[in-house]
């Protein structure tokens, strides 16, 4: 499929022909389900921990009698049902992430590019290249495009000086082809590739 190429100030600058392999898939909500829940499970710390019975320093002394105290027997202050005392079957340092196919990673790439563009949210600019790291002037660019939450995806490497200016720009993303991934495509609105990014998303999941 052709789409229109243009320029940071929304002038046309031709047109590219888009893989309908990859960006003409039937969007499938399982499958972005599975990758962004994968994306999210291996991001986590999982450095949650508590202390059990053999870390804790404490008494094991008898406390009370054994009869006539109304109460269990009980031994160690290290139990957990004195105060102070250890937690039972809390969390331990452990990782979340979990092992997911290789092509469900590459088609759940596939269906949100697809869903970009089905949605009419997806744009073409022939570069990102800017001569100054200013962010004014990129903000007054992007309002031409009509873009306050975007995610911009541009060749192996990001020119610095846009990098630079977009830094202080909310909701605004930028991340070279090899990064380009599933959870920060849906969480911004519209998504604007490069035609460098193009050629490398196509190469990357022919």
């Amino acid at each position: 499929m052709k789409t229109n190429v243009l320029t940071l100030d929304a002038k046309k600058a031709g047109d590219v022909d888009l893989n309908d392999a990859i960006f003409g898939v039937d969007p499938r909500a399982d499958i972005l389900h599975r990758v962004v829940t994968w994306q999210l499970a291996k991001r986590r710390a999982g450095t949650h921990a508590v202390l059990f019975r053999s870390e804790i320093s404490r008494t094991t002394k008898k406390f009370g009698k054994q009869k006539g105290g109304g109460g269990a027997r009980h031994g160690s202050r290290k139990s957990n049902i004195w105060v102070g005392g250890a937690r039972a079957f809390g969390p331990i340092p452990r990782d979340h992430g979990f092992d997911l196919p290789k092509k469900i990673r590459k088609l759940g790439l596939k269906c949100a590019l697809s869903a970009k563009q089905a949605a009419g949210k997806l744009i073409v600019v022939d570069s990102v290249e800017m001569t100054e790291g200013k962010t004014k002037a990129l903000v007054e660019k992007l309002g031409k495009l009509n873009l306050a939450n975007a995610l911009f995806i541009d060749g192996a490497e990001v020119n610095a000086n846009f990098k630079l200016a977009v830094s202080n720009i909310p909701n605004i993303d930028v991340l070279p082809s090899q990064g380009a991934n599933v959870y920060d495509i849906l969480r911004r609105d519209t998504l604007v590739l490069t035609k460098a990014a193009v050629a490398n998303l196509e190469e990357r999941l022919k």
